[in-house]
């Protein structure tokens, strides 16, 4: 399986996804610094949240697409970067993925998250994906009700997959999936 940036940026006429780009680097540190949200769910996402932090992972970003691991994109309402969708490329040969996202909290409960995970889930099987994962801490109610809006299907739980410092628990993962022809 062959995974290229998209041509152009997608959009349903509400939200627009696309690879990071360095001007993103000011909206980047504006919605992760501090966000307590995203703080404790994405631990692995560094506070403070620096403009040095936004800019290696804009670089990772390009990385990850050059490499063909990862397809990391910005979710964009109108002109500004809003959150991350992203999808990591778990096993290209059997066109298995496993997507991801955050929104900052200004944008949160507004239904952009999940059209961004349709999006982005749409065009990942358009380029031959066979199946989404999608995990969600069992306690991170509005994660799971994106997963659910955007059509994913509940296989059950991951039990203790992760230590989070943050929240000094392990985390019990509900885990989700997509294939292709189930998206609404």
């Amino acid at each position: 399986m062959e995974v290229a940036q998209p041509e152009s940026p997608l959009t349903d006429g509400v939200v627009t996804v696309r690879p990071w780009v360095d001007e993103d680097v000011p909206a980047l540190v504006a919605a992760i610094d501090g966000d307590p949200e995203i703080s404790a769910w994405l631990e692995l996402i560094p506070q403070p949240y620096t403009v040095s932090e936004a800019r290696s992972w804009i670089a990772l970003a390009a990385s990850m697409w050059r490499e063909q691991s990862g397809s990391p994109f910005a979710v964009v309402v109108g002109d500004e970067a809003v959150g991350g969708v992203g999808v990591n490329w778990i096993d290209r040969e059997q066109g298995v993925g496993d997507i991801g996202y955050w929104l900052k909290r200004d944008a949160r409960g507004r239904g952009y998250t999940t059209r961004a995970v349709r999006l982005a889930s749409e065009w990942a099987f358009s380029v031959g994906c066979e199946r989404l994962q999608l995990r969600a801490d069992a306690e991170n109610e509005a994660s799971l009700r994106v997963a659910e809006r955007a059509g994913f299907k509940r296989e059950g739980i991951q039990r203790s997959g992760r230590y989070n410092p943050r929240l000094d628990r392990r985390m019990n993962f509900v885990v989700f999936s997509l294939l292709p022809g189930e998206l609404a």
